[in-house]
């Protein structure tokens, strides 16, 4: 094993929930990126109880796209357009979403991981931009495919450091987005028609989300950086793990 294998981070990524065929899955474009940015991604499939074996073992978590998050799990009612709703999904996420901002590990919240980020956190939800925020901008085209358009970046935010510029297009694939942005968390990046299309942690080391998927549109600079990003941080934590383990310990 050379030095580069020895030293890759654990990305896990959180799955969609059981389809048709009883089968857990996630699109490939996900883990080509944390590849080409460096790690190695492991898939975390709904329904696993054993959450502290994860937060032991892994050294960064991508919460990523899906479904929608049941209503009634931030108190709200339902709305016709809410749907692929996975309890066991939720049960997961949310319960692992929670465990992991405590460990203090690099975490990447995409699409509905930003907005299980908001949720566990006091935050709420808008259940459907079309009928709820009216905009000129379509968030997706439908049948469900991505869009792209533009995001303005705050100058004095993370995420504005990570990408190095003020405005990038994205790919865009939603129809919920974050309302309101639960405790601890600050506003990085809006689409022009006032959408927050990104969030991050004032207090937390390293924890972002964007609503957009940028594992869709790689040969875009801005998004390989913000996944290299993910996983340098993920490196240096597992970097900090192993010096401070001694020899011989698990």
């Amino acid at each position: 094993m050379n030095r580069q294998e020895q030293t890759a981070p654990l990305i896990g990524l959180t799955t969609y929930g059981r389809n048709r065929r009883n089968a857990y899955f996630l699109m490939a474009e996900y883990l080509e990126a944390v590849r080409q940015a460096g790690g190695v991604p492991v898939l975390l499939a709904p329904g696993e109880p054993r959450i502290k074996a994860l937060l032991q073992r892994l050294d960064g978590l991508i919460l990523a796209g899906g479904g929608d998050i049941a209503p009634d799990r931030f108190g709200r009612q339902g709305h016709p357009a809410v749907s692929q709703v996975d309890p066991e999904r939720d049960d997961f996420e949310l319960a692992l979403a929670r465990q992991w901002l405590d460990t203090r590990k690099p975490l990447l919240g995409i699409c509905r991981g930003m907005q299980v980020l908001s949720v566990i956190s006091g935050g709420d939800l808008i259940l459907d931009i079309p009928t709820q925020w009216p905009s000129e901008i379509a968030h997706r085209r439908e049948p469900a495919t991505y869009v792209e358009h533009a995001v303005r970046i705050e100058v004095d935010s993370c995420l504005y450091r990570i990408v190095e510029q003020p405005e990038i297009m994205v790919a865009s694939l939603h129809h919920q987005a974050v309302d309101r942005p639960g405790e601890g968390w600050r506003v990085s990046a809006t689409a022009p028609d006032g959408i927050i299309e990104a969030m991050e942690h004032t207090s937390h080391p390293w924890a972002l989300a964007v609503q957009w998927h940028p594992e869709l549109i790689p040969e875009h600079p801005a998004h390989r950086r913000l996944f290299r990003a993910l996983v340098h941080a993920s490196a240096s934590y597992a970097l900090k793990r192993d010096v401070q383990t001694p020899v011989g310990k698990p």
